[in-house]
């Protein structure tokens, strides 16, 4: 995509005058269009600003706490990597049970700690609703990195920023989502973000025992947005502008006899994909396992890596943004 002119960064005389400024960031129920469009600008912005210099020091003097209560390689690095190219610097918590949380502190306990330290927290939970909790008692802006199988606002303004990118547009698609929609976070938050545009077209494949969630199909449904159920691919792939594939997660399944049955439900291989269109992408917020082939990678609609670097620049967007920088 051509790079775009841009105006220099500068920071707010008066930071209260920012609109995001001290704000929680825990769902993308939060934001309007006008929102998500502000936000692609400030992305795409520190999207030239990092291909330009590499780093500079909007965020100087700043300093991110990352509380990850799980596992996390993407979403743990982009931010702190986020911050780091913004001239801040990082309080990496990935491995709380060697925190005071295995003595059995609590979680509010926690973040109040760690709003003495940092000017911002991004925290990552099993539980839903974890991240509000944070958020309530924290004193310090708190961003959601997934609270369990709720939501992961993040990923979602990521993947709109993604396809902004790639395809010049977010109206008008047809958006397939394919395979653990029943737990899939991300899938949730982006299914409900895509309504604020016109002309969106959802379809839902998965298996039977992994469909999307009855309430998030109905807040959809609400917004006037089309969605369609399907098991299979067929008839389906041909129409579509965004494939988004999810892995069947195991560590959301108690029976591990369960998670064997619809674990290679779907897989995206060279042939599969001879139906789509020429100009379409696929998206994957990873890991994968064996969802997505490797011999699929050198498709130019492969974006799933391409995906990942464009989270960087969302990130940072967002670490500005509620730090009244942006």
């Amino acid at each position: 995509m051509p790079k775009k002119s841009i105006r220099p960064f500068l920071p707010f005389g008066d930071q209260q005058t920012a609109p995001w400024y001290g704000k929680a960031i825990l769902s993308v129920k939060q934001f309007n269009r006008n929102d998500l469009e502000y936000i692609i600008g400030v992305a795409h912005e520190m999207r030239v600003m990092v291909e330009r210099v590499g780093t500079f020091d909007l965020l100087k003097g700043k300093i991110l706490a990352n509380l990850f209560y799980e596992p996390s390689t993407r979403t743990s690095s982009s931010f702190m990597a986020a911050m780091q190219r913004l001239g801040g610097a990082v309080i990496p918590i990935s491995e709380v049970r060697y925190s005071s949380v295995a003595k059995g502190e609590s979680l509010p306990d926690t973040v109040r700690t760690l709003g003495c330290y940092a000017d911002v927290i991004v925290i990552r939970h099993p539980e839903i609703g974890s991240a509000a909790l944070a958020a309530k008692h924290a004193g310090k802006p708190v961003i959601n990195a997934g609270d369990g199988a709720g939501e992961h606002p993040t990923q979602a303004l990521l993947d709109m920023f993604t396809i902004r990118e790639e395809l010049g547009r977010l109206d008008n698609l047809t958006v397939t989502m394919l395979g653990d929609l029943k737990y899939g976070r991300t899938v949730h938050s982006l299914s409900r973000l895509l309504t604020q545009f016109d002309g969106i077209k959802l379809n839902y494949v998965s298996p039977d025992i992994l469909r999307m969630p009855k309430d998030v199909m109905d807040e959809v449904a609400a917004k006037g947005v089309a969605q369609a159920q399907s098991p299979t691919l067929d008839g389906v792939l041909p129409k579509t502008d965004v494939l988004y594939v999810t892995r069947v997660q195991q560590e959301r399944f108690e029976d591990p006899a369960v998670y064997s049955k619809v674990k290679s439900a779907y897989i995206i291989t060279p042939e599969v994909m001879a139906p789509a269109k020429e100009k379409m992408i696929v998206m994957h917020p990873l890991p994968r396992v064996a969802e997505i082939s490797m011999a699929f990678d050198p498709d130019p609609r492969a974006a799933y890596f391409r995906q990942m670097e464009y989270g960087l620049y969302v990130r940072m967007a967002l670490l500005a943004m509620v730090l009244g920088k942006a």
